[in-house]
């Protein structure tokens, strides 16, 4: 009765396993093919209401040769820079063209740099551009780091002639939108006048249909729209920026307008605060202190008394604690990006927003001819006056802070412009964008400077490096650059699968021809391993190019010789005429050590590959390692697994021909 009742509960767990393995399959399809499982998802929801959530869409990491793009070949003069700081000097380089590429806007670019003879080089691929010209131009020269103060150079005024241009060009705009007008009231299509009148690019492409406006949007439209009726088309409207022609359609109920106080605790190391005077504990105790004591009458004197930052935040979690709350309540306290937040909504009113299509005749404007002055000019004080830049603490507070060393002439600048801005920011670029801007507190003579803000240690560590790049001499010259046409690697992905597939087919057919029931098993086993290491792929991010592809089909026979290694082995076991259960376990247990020495002694190989091969090797050898790690778990347990489930389909010795277990 015991192993009878023993034999119940191991089935029962073998259901389970099976069971866990199916869904496992389907998962990792799923996840590979998340349009083709969102469609499934959909008729299931639409006849049963499960309310299945969809899969997130993201496409396969695809390399260079595969995607298309271009291939940069960077050469870093460093002739001048001491030996020591050569490769800290290139490392730095290659970090800055990666923020420039990230910059470009271009998905996974891949930077590094390597070393031929005496000779840095930084190579960079780029998948899916196409006009390699301006990524050229966007990658090309030195990091420069300079020093910059307020600008108070007042701005100029129009010249006569500018004022008249732009009295000129709006008047034309105001008499091609009265008769744009016009060919409205005499009955024309607003879509089509929209197509080919409207100067917004937006209305345009869409025959004027912009959609759903709230109260946030242009005031002198929205006005429009909050008093004309479905329908209505408008006369021309003026605004700042042109002249608009409407057409109201439907309305809607839109977010509701919120109104609130704030008061923000900061704490060290948070950001946009103007006072980070607490450790995260204290600020979250004084946060809960001031909620305990507010009310509506005191909000803004506890405000004015205890916020350390000016500063109202539209944070998501803020707005997500304020849309939750009712009006008149105060609530908190609410981490957010730049401290600790007590919150008093004062009220909530709601909003409705309105469909509408759009003609627009722009208006020239004094932006037009006088840009935005830069609020920022050179204090002559650059990279070049820096010496080191090195990762530090503070003593009080144990912030991790950057410290700067000028030269002796870097010293004498540094000097006059702190003297000159005592209680005023300097702001420090780097790369042509502002990386800190503190506020001078008194005159520095000694020619050193600290950089504090919100960063942990990782990104002191790159701050220091990017600045040591760029205070030191590396300019960099393009010495090869190769085009790969988009067509060449979409050909290329599409021969790859091709072959990917047919080489899997062969492999099933031959492991079923020969194995019979257990290559069947196999074949399940080898359908599971492929889209399981796929998923793994897309999981971690991993950049398939065509070595890469190569490496995941040369492991489907790794994969393979795993269980071709058990299924010879139970063979011996049956020939010792044990059954064939038994042949199944010993089978597995003694193919083990070979199948691990295997795949091991393979992956020590993949692991040299990875540290020391270029680019195309390793990502062979990662796609390989990670289909052998996944072909080990698919042979060991997926075939194991099965196989105890359907052994006792059949007899334990009559039938080992129909299995392919011969004596």
């Amino acid at each position: 009765m015991a192993t009878e009742q023993t034999r119940r509960q191991l089935r029962a767990r073998l259901r389970w396993g099976i069971a866990g393995i199916v869904a496992l399959f389907f998962i990792a399809l799923a996840y590979d093919m998340p349009a083709k499982a969102n469609k499934v998802i959909d008729r299931v929801n639409g006849m049963v209401a499960l309310g299945i959530p969809h899969i997130s869409v993201a496409d396969f990491s695809l390399g260079l040769d595969l995607q298309g793009g271009a291939h940069l070949v960077y050469q870093a003069d460093v002739t001048a820079i001491p030996d020591g700081d050569r490769a800290t000097a290139v490392e730095g380089v290659r970090d800055v063209i990666e923020r420039r590429v990230n910059g470009i806007g271009v998905g996974e670019p891949h930077v590094q740099t390597t070393k031929v003879g005496d000779e840095y080089r930084v190579i960079v691929e780029l998948p899916g551009v196409t006009d390699i010209n301006r990524a050229i131009s966007m990658i090309g020269g030195t990091p420069i780091l300079e020093f910059k103060e307020e600008n108070d150079v007042p701005a100029r005024d129009l010249t006569k002639d500018e004022q008249k241009q732009i009295n000129d060009f709006n008047a034309d705009a105001k008499k091609r939108a009265d008769e744009t007008l016009k060919r409205l009231k005499n009955g024309e299509v607003f879509s089509d006048i929209a197509k080919e009148v409207s100067e917004d690019p937006y209305s345009k492409n869409n025959g004027g249909y912009i959609g759903y406006i709230s109260n946030t949007f242009d005031p002198t439209l929205y006005n429009w729209a909050q008093t004309a009726a479905q329908g209505d088309q408008s006369h021309v409207i003026e605004n700042e920026a042109g002249y608009a022609l409407l057409e109201r359609a439907g309305e809607r109920a839109g977010e509701p307008s919120i109104e609130a106080s704030d008061i923000v605790i900061c704490y060290l190391g948070s950001s946009d605060c103007d006072a980070p005077l607490y450790t995260k504990k204290e600020a979250k105790d004084k946060a809960q202190e001031i909620f305990d004591q507010a009310n509506a009458s005191n909000f803004d004197d506890l405000a004015l008394q205890y916020s350390t930052s000016q500063k109202r935040t539209d944070s998501p979690e803020a707005m997500d604690a304020l849309k939750k709350a009712s009006a008149g309540e105060i609530i908190g306290p609410v981490e957010a990006g730049d401290g600790f937040h007590v919150l008093y909504k004062q009220s909530e009113q709601p909003t409705v927003e309105y469909e509408i299509s759009l003609i627009f005749i722009k208006k020239q404007t004094i932006l037009d001819i006088l840009p935005p002055q830069d609020p920022w000019k050179p204090t002559g004080l650059s990279g070049k006056n820096l010496e080191r830049a090195e990762v530090v603490s503070d003593t009080i507070s144990g912030a991790v802070q950057v410290s700067l060393q000028f030269d002796s002439e870097g010293t004498d600048l540094f000097k006059s412009i702190t003297e000159r801005h005592i209680g005023e920011p300097v702001a420090i670029f780097l790369d042509g964008q502002p990386i800190s801007t503190p506020i001078v507190q008194t005159a520095i003579t000694n020619g050193r400077a600290v950089i504090s803000g919100n960063f942990n240690l990782n990104d002191a560590r790159l701050l220091s490096q990017r600045l040591n790049a760029g205070a030191l001499p590396v300019p960099v010259e393009l010495i090869s650059q190769q085009s790969v046409g988009a067509t060449l690697g979409a050909s290329s992905l599409q021969k790859s699968l091709i072959a990917g597939l047919i080489g899997i087919l062969i492999v099933m057919l031959f492991m079923t021809v020969l194995y019979r029931v257990p290559g069947l098993v196999s074949v399940f086993s080898l359908s599971l391993y492929a889209v399981l290491t796929l998923a793994v792929f897309k999981l971690i991010g991993v950049t398939l190019t065509l070595a890469g592809i190569g490496g995941f089909i040369l492991s489907i026979g790794m994969a393979v010789d795993a269980n071709v290694l058990i299924f010879e082995r139970m063979k011996e076991e049956l020939r010792q005429k044990k059954s064939l259960k038994a042949a199944l376990e010993d089978g597995f247990v003694r193919a083990w050590s070979s199948i691990r020495d295997g795949n091991v002694s393979t992956l020590i190989t993949c692991a040299m590959l990875i540290w020391f091969g270029s680019s195309f090797v390793q990502g062979f050898a990662v796609a390989l390692a990670l289909g052998i790690l996944v072909s080990m778990f698919t042979a060991i347990t997926i075939t194991r697994v099965v196989l105890r489930f359907i052994i006792p389909w059949f007899p334990q010795m009559g039938n080992r021909a129909f299995w392919g277990f011969t004596e």
